[in-house]
């Protein structure tokens, strides 16, 4: 029994290590306004039975595939839709799917098990990679499914074993992702893939065609499935958010080509190596296997490429980049473990030094910083502020001796220690951090609303936070496309701060009376969108 789990020691460090990543402080950061649509959307399926013509905050809500939400859905219905860690779960899993898939599939490209499991390591590590797999949006879902995809593809390639059934899985998880978002991940993920093998490996898939048609056909059958029900069942709908969604590619968040070419920034503790690992000319002659370098390298940058070439640019989309580019800085990561003091120059030396020295210092400054944000937070966090300032400073030491005695192996490690200590110690103390003593949250407005037993609506858009925190739709008053006013003598009214002044034109045969103002606001910057003021209305006798 020790033997066999000694043999998979690697699985089983990882396991842990994306584990205490990803589950630590999960319910500790506030819902943002992506992850406020998923579980809207995920609530109202819930409360009204309906999965396929999904809404939002009452409206049709045809932007996002539902995959993610039914997920999230069902998470609600086994735990509860207050409990924010549970919400989360689906994502974190899904995370965990990408991570060990990432792992076998290093594998399959011949590198060695801890060669593999330092690439999973540092793929989990990256911070976008894990940021995006705590916050429950469709982002991971649709790059996970597709990294599936694309593992069973390479099967497909590589192998002459089991084509039809590992075609089948393939076409099943690439409609997966469709069904998460949309094509999304198929032009930045699977595309570039596709081109960097064939570049790569010089080949034409002569004689795998039909089972990578097979695959695709199968996964748009899955995929486009959703599409075409909404298109059947709503079509006026869909054909508004469908004009609507197109015209954002090339009018909305629009930034110029080069915007992403930083993005290697994104991957955090692995800024300066992953950096380093796209000098092909430096690296290439030490690596410890070329080809598979060079087809990672240029998985990475077709990503980028493809990425820049959409006009739309926001720093989430550069997800699918970041996985590529974790296998890229596994090369050089493996290089420093083998040679680093005994085989590398004095310049480059130099860059590790001051790579990882960056590391050390931010550890050593660590408990003055968290001391400064805590303040007078700091007693209700005592104990976990001292254990993990110590164990970070240990870290910290490690990282340096490691460094001077060129141990390179000891300085991976401790760095990696650092970043998850850092993740289970300020995680749960974040809501310390830059707190807005004016905070006052939708669901106060709520509990007003069931004690003067009033129904409640909006005067204009609203932010779905405030929806989500509030607990239920907020429709619209007066209400558009032909509705009948309400009847309400009485009703609660959520306004923008700068709409209150008007409110006696707009309903001149009404009284007013502000009960409450929501403010979201977690951090003391101010977005107005989510402040807003909420008002009893009652008709004049």
């Amino acid at each position: 029994m020790k033997r066999r789990i000694f043999h998979y020691k690697y699985e089983l460090i990882l396991f842990i290590v994306t584990g205490l990543l990803l589950f630590s402080g999960l319910d500790k950061i506030e819902v943002n306004i992506m992850e406020a649509r998923n579980f809207i959307t995920a609530r109202e399926m819930v409360q009204n039975n309906e999965y396929l013509l999904t809404t939002l905050n009452g409206e049709p809500r045809y932007q996002k595939p539902p995959l993610p939400t039914w997920l999230t859905a069902l998470a609600g219905s086994i735990f509860g839709f207050d409990s924010l860690f549970a919400l989360r779960v689906p994502v974190v899993l899904i995370t965990f799917l990408l991570v060990f898939t990432f792992f076998f599939f290093s594998k399959e490209l011949g590198l060695s098990t801890k060669h593999s499991f330092y690439n999973s390591v540092i793929l989990i590590t990256s911070f976008y990679i894990f940021f995006a797999g705590r916050d429950n949006q469709w982002d991971m879902y649709t790059h996970s499914f597709m990294f599936v995809s694309i593992y069973f593809l390479w099967k497909v390639l590589k192998e002459n074993k089991n084509l039809l059934l590992n075609s089948m899985l393939s076409g099943i998880f690439l409609g997966f992702s469709i069904l998460s978002k949309g094509p999304v991940s198929f032009y930045a993920l699977f595309l570039p893939f596709l081109f960097s093998y064939i570049i790569n490996y010089r080949t034409t898939l002569k004689g795998k065609g039909i089972y990578l048609l097979q695959m695709v056909l199968l996964g748009l059958v899955i995929g486009l499935s959703w599409f075409i029900y909404v298109r059947l069942n709503d079509s006026e709908y869909f054909r508004i958010i469908a004009t609507r969604e197109i015209s954002n590619w090339n009018n909305y968040e629009v930034k110029p080509f080069y915007y992403y070419w930083n993005f290697f920034i994104q991957s955090g503790l692995w800024t300066v190596p992953s950096l380093i690992s796209l000098v092909y000319p430096y690296l290439r002659k030490r690596v410890c296997d070329l080809r598979a370098y060079r087809f990672a390298i240029l998985w990475t940058i077709i990503s980028v490429i493809l990425l820049s070439a959409i006009p739309e640019k926001k720093v989430r989309y550069l997800v699918p980049a970041l996985i590529p580019l974790a296998l890229t800085t596994g090369f050089y990561i493996d290089y420093l473990l083998k040679s680093f003091g005994h085989g590398t120059t004095k310049s480059e030396n130099i860059l590790v030094y001051i790579s990882y020295g960056i590391i050390a210092l931010v550890g050593i400054t660590y408990p003055f910083v968290l001391f400064f944000l805590l303040k007078e937070g700091l007693k209700d966090h005592l104990f976990i502020y001292v254990l993990s300032s110590f164990l970070i400073l240990v870290c910290s030491f490690l990282i340096v001796k490691g460094l001077t005695r060129h141990d390179f192996g000891k300085v991976f490690r401790a760095s990696i220690a650092i970043f998850i200590i850092i993740v289970i110690g300020a995680l749960p103390m974040s809501g310390e951090f830059f707190t807005n003593p004016n905070y006052a949250s939708a669901g106060k407005a709520r509990e007003i609303e069931k004690q003067l037993k009033i129904n409640t609506y909006r005067l204009t858009d609203i932010a779905p936070e405030i929806v989500w925190d509030f607990g239920k739709p907020i429709p619209i008053y007066p209400p558009q496309n032909n509705t009948s006013i309400p009847d309400d003598k009485r009703f609660g009214l959520i306004v923008n701060i700068e709409d209150s002044t008007r409110l006696q034109s707009i309903f001149p045969s009404h009284n007013f009376s502000k009960l409450y103002r929501i403010n979201m606001n977690y951090r003391q910057s101010k977005k107005n969108r989510l402040i807003k003021d909420y008002y009893l209305v009652s008709a004049k006798n």
